[in-house]
């Protein structure tokens, strides 16, 4: 049963289509850079002093960030961006990201394609603040594309 009111955007998860993957390379605080971008060219018409013409050239992704809380668990993730940034060996992954509703059930899905990750982030270590140590992964990626959901 589909529903007319705006989605919220604070539940929802990460699957990474990685071996081997942990319970906590799902969970993540925000993700940003699911945008798309069309480039254009620009075209002058003769005679035409007025304006130019804006020609549709290709689509281009926005880099996807996600962010979590730093732990001691084991990660795949983790050891996935470690394997690309030091050891220079990329295996691109594939991404699944899902909005849920109250019940944890999917109501829009989107299928990253090809990411790899561009760079790893611990933030800062503070002896006067009591914060959360935030990592954060920055990934590039082909494309992305809704995957319809039944019944949504």
């Amino acid at each position: 049963m589909s529903d007319s009111n705006p989605i919220v955007g604070f539940y929802f998860s990460v699957i990474f289509e990685l071996i081997p993957q942990f319970s906590v390379d799902t969970k993540f605080q925000s993700v940003t850079g699911l945008k798309v971008t069309m480039e254009t060219e620009s075209y002058t018409e003769g005679g035409q002093n007025r304006f130019k013409h804006s020609l549709p050239v290709r689509s281009g992704y926005q880099d996807l960030v996600l962010k979590r809380g730093l732990t001691s668990d084991m990660s795949g993730i983790s050891m996935w961006c470690t394997q690309a940034l030091e050891d220079f060996i990329f295996s691109p992954a594939n991404l699944i990201i899902t909005l849920l509703n109250e019940n944890g059930n999917p109501v829009k899905v989107w299928y990253v394609s090809h990411a790899i990750p561009l760079s790893y982030e611990l933030g800062d270590f503070n002896a006067e603040e009591n914060k959360i140590v935030i990592e954060t992964i920055t990934l590039r990626y082909n494309f992305f594309k809704e995957i319809p959901v039944p019944g949504f």
